[in-house]
């Protein structure tokens, strides 16, 4: 079963520039991780503070994996410390 996983952040806009190389990295390390499918990082138009992060995983078993990676908590600690709260995840079967 597919799984889709939606994240919704919010940056204060003088860290968007921070929060945009942080996203970056993990991308990178995403691409690495076996079951990604695919991945598409949105900005909102009418509040540039806000950014969704849309991914796709082949199981989630596979993003368990990608959320238990050494590597990625590093960054994803980065990430929280910058929006002042842990980052939300909503998982979806497709």
């Amino acid at each position: 079963m597919t799984i889709k996983i939606i994240i919704q952040r919010r940056v204060k806009e003088d860290n968007v520039m921070e929060l945009t190389l942080l996203l970056k990295k993990l991308r990178a390390l995403t691409l690495e991780q076996p079951g990604y499918i695919s991945g598409e990082t949105l900005s909102r138009i009418d509040n540039t503070e806000e950014t969704m992060v849309i991914s796709s995983w082949r199981s989630l078993e596979d993003w368990n994996s990608w959320v238990n990676n050494p590597k990625r908590t590093e960054i994803q600690a980065e990430v929280d410390k910058l929006l002042g709260h842990e980052t939300e995840y909503a998982m979806y079967s497709t």
